[in-house]
C-alpha cells in the first residue's frame, strides 16, 4: 500500500465544499434534506472548469429529460388501477426511452444523469405529494449543477498547480503504461509458449 494515494486534492476539498453549500443553501432556503441537490454537484463537478461546464450542460440536458420523463410518469400512473402495477411497467419502459432520446440528441455522457433523476423521482415520490414534488426535485439538481460549476469557476488552479497535477497525472499514466506493456509481453510469451506446443 502507498500512502502518497491518500491524499486529498483540489477536486476531492471541492467535492466536501459543494456538498456543504448545498446543506447549507438547502438548511437556509427550504429546510429539506438536499440529497439530489448533493450528488448533481458530485456528478457536475470535474478537475476543471472547462470539463465542468460540458459536462454541466450535459448533465443539465439530462437532468431536463429525467424531470420531464418523471412528470410524465406522475401524470400517467393514476391511469393505472395499482401503483405497483404502473411501477414494474412504466419505470423500465421510460428508463429505456431515456436511454435511446439521450442517444438521439447525442448526450451520451448525460444517460446517467437522466437516469437517475428519473428514478430519484419517480421511485421516491411520496404518497400523496403532488406536481410541485417533482418539479423542487428536478430544481435541486439544476441547484447542485450549478454549485459545481460555480466552484470551478472560483476554485481555477493556479498555473504552477495545474503543471504540478499534469505532471503527477503523467507520471500515473506512464506507470500503468509500463504495466500494461509488461502484461502484454507476458500473455504473448504464454501465447508462444501454446503455439510451440
Amino acid at each position: 500500500m502507498e500512502w502518497k494515494k491518500f491524499r486529498i486534492g483540489l477536486r476531492t476539498t471541492k467535492s466536501a465544499i459543494a456538498v456543504m453549500l448545498c446543506i447549507l443553501i438547502f438548511h437556509f432556503t427550504t429546510g429539506e434534506k438536499p440529497m439530489i441537490a448533493a450528488v448533481a454537484a458530485i456528478f457536475a463537478l470535474r478537475q476543471d472548469l472547462n470539463t465542468s461546464v460540458s459536462f454541466g450542460k450535459s448533465r443539465i440536458i439530462g437532468n431536463s429529460l429525467g424531470g420531464g420523463l418523471a412528470l410524465f410518469y406522475f401524470f400517467v400512473k393514476a391511469y393505472f388501477p395499482d401503483e405497483f402495477l404502473a411501477e414494474v411497467i412504466l419505470v423500465p419502459l421510460l428508463v429505456a426511452l431515456c436511454i435511446a432520446i439521450s442517444n438521439g440528441i447525442d448526450n451520451n455522457t448525460g444517460i446517467v444523469s437522466a437516469i437517475s433523476t428519473l428514478l430519484l423521482i419517480t421511485l421516491n415520490i411520496p404518497e400523496g405529494e403532488s406536481l410541485l414534488y417533482i418539479l423542487s426535485r428536478v430544481f435541486e439538481t439544476f441547484v447542485g449543477t450549478f454549485i459545481a460549476i460555480a466552484l470551478n469557476f472560483f476554485t481555477s488552479p493556479k498555473p504552477k498547480e495545474q503543471k504540478a497535477e499534469i505532471t503527477e497525472d503523467l507520471a500515473v499514466l506512464a506507470a500503468k503504461q509500463d504495466s500494461l506493456r509488461k502484461q502484454l509481453l507476458a500473455v504473448q510469451e504464454q501465447i508462444s509458449q501454446q503455439k510451440k506446443k
